[in-house]
């Protein structure tokens, strides 16, 4: 037999172990990992000079925007910032212009993008104004739900907990997770309100209306409110002590609840604020160090169960209004995320397991990604290959993505992707997109299962 491709030479991350092998490549699926005497014969052979192989990261939290957003971004930027990165799965969030949520936003938005992409891309929906939808949403290929608790965005009432109820039962019924934007809209909205009334409207107050409790109130609400509906609970870029700790409470009792934290709130604080402003604006904001420490700790316990980039890019303007209530929250993650957790490898301070639990398996897991997370025999050869000793400095001006600023602008890092891997194909390579637009492929989830078509 010959097949497509062999890359020999690799370091590979099988099951918690580095391994010496070779990985032979057959329609877009791993045909044998081994030895290079043990390969059959192949069209093409590269050698990848001992560089470290992961299995194709997942990038569970991404704003690929484009459509009516897209001036901030688009998928063809969008997943060449994630090919670039590592990444050769992200999942979009659907609060787009127009909102992805109902069956025929996601077919639209499905069809736009699979001209475009690049890496991967599955896709997530808001809860559609009827109910019913919800088993058509799924049916078309949406991957899972997403409810933004801060601020009205789909058609479910997020002020009615009956109202939230019932769309959990719902999504538990189709047996789909249910991501979540963790912050309480009453207890936002109160303090925006007095905060703007005594004309504060500089970054000390965003982090005001945005406290510690807006975030702890919002998860105590929707643990509440899930309890008996058996639904898969996914809380989003989790920023505070309190708010994992409850979020642990519930595992421990059995829930089906999971949470990601993002880089920026693990490796930025609030002590940061002051020489970026109003670039580092995000919701959840930057926490205290007590809380950082606290998610760290998260990541050693295994409380946290993903890292998710939360790439949320804008054109620079909006990152610098008047008033830090016009600023648009968020910054760009997918080109920094990898390198900036392979220096934390590099200093110990974070296990290679624990990056691929967090950035692989974990989304994986919870997604139901099971063609990907792992490198094994028929799985997607997505493959990530990484120069674990590269030393260079964050050059946000050279981003694929469309949002050329980054708090990490200037940072030098240890580690960095020099080739990625998509369904076989190689996409990047040494800091260049080699593969045509449109060669990623669409993920999509049909009778419970996700297959990539």
């Amino acid at each position: 037999m010959i097949v497509d491709s062999i890359l020999t030479n690799a370091k590979a991350y099988i099951n918690g172990q580095i391994v010496d092998c070779s990985i032979a490549i057959e329609e877009g699926k791993i045909f044998k990992i081994g030895k290079e005497t043990q390969m059959p014969n192949a069209d093409q052979k590269t050698d990848l000079k001992n560089l470290l192989v992961l299995p194709g990261l997942i990038d569970e939290h991404v704003h690929l925007r484009d459509e009516g957003k897209a001036y901030k971004e688009d998928f063809q930027t969008g997943t060449a910032a994630a090919a670039a990165g590592g990444f050769t799965t992200v999942l979009d969030m659907p609060n787009n212009e127009p909102v992805t949520m109902s069956a025929e936003t996601l077919k639209n938005r499905m069809w736009a993008a699979s001209r475009k992409v690049l890496v991967n891309v599955g896709f997530f929906s808001e809860f559609p104004k009827k109910l019913s939808e919800t088993k058509d949403i799924i049916e078309e290929g949406a991957i899972a739900f997403k409810l933004f608790m801060g601020c009205q965005i789909g058609g479910l009432n997020i002020d009615d907990d009956e109202d939230l109820q019932n769309g959990f039962k719902e999504v538990a019924k189709l047996d789909v997770p249910l991501a979540v934007h963790a912050e309480d809209k009453a207890l936002v909205t109160a303090n925006e309100e007095k905060l703007k009334q005594a004309k504060k409207n500089n970054v000390a107050a965003f982090q005001l209306a945005h406290s510690e409790l807006v975030e702890l109130k919002a998860i105590e609400r929707l643990l509440k409110i899930s309890a008996s509906t058996d639904v898969r609970l996914h809380f989003c870029h989790i920023s505070t002590e309190e708010g994992l700790d409850a979020i642990w409470d519930a595992k421990k009792s059995e829930r089906k609840v999971t949470c990601e934290v993002t880089p920026n709130h693990i490796l930025l604080s609030r002590d940061d604020l002051p020489r970026q402003g109003q670039m580092l604006i995000m919701a959840p904001p930057l926490r205290g160090k007590s809380h950082v420490e606290a998610l760290w700790r998260g990541l050693d316990t295994g409380s946290v169960d993903a890292l998710g980039s939360d790439h949320a890019p804008h054109a620079l303007a909006e990152k610098s209004a008047s008033s830090v209530w016009d600023v648009k929250v968020g910054v760009p993650g997918l080109e920094t995320t990898l390198p900036l957790l392979l220096t934390f490898v590099k200093k110990n301070q974070l296990s290679l397991t624990q990056l691929v639990k967090l950035l692989a398996e974990g989304p994986a897991e919870i997604y139901g990604l099971t063609n990907c997370g792992r490198l094994e025999q028929g799985k997607n050869a997505d493959l990530t290959v990484v120069d674990f000793n590269q030393k260079f400095k964050i050059d946000a001006s050279k981003f694929n993505s469309k949002a050329k600023y980054s708090p990490y602008d200037g940072w030098e890092v240890v580690g960095k992707p020099v080739k990625t891997f998509v369904n076989g194909l190689l996409v990047f390579e040494e800091g260049e997109i080699v593969a045509k637009t449109g060669t990623g492929s669409i993920i999509r989830r049909n009778d419970s299962e996700v297959s990539i078509r």
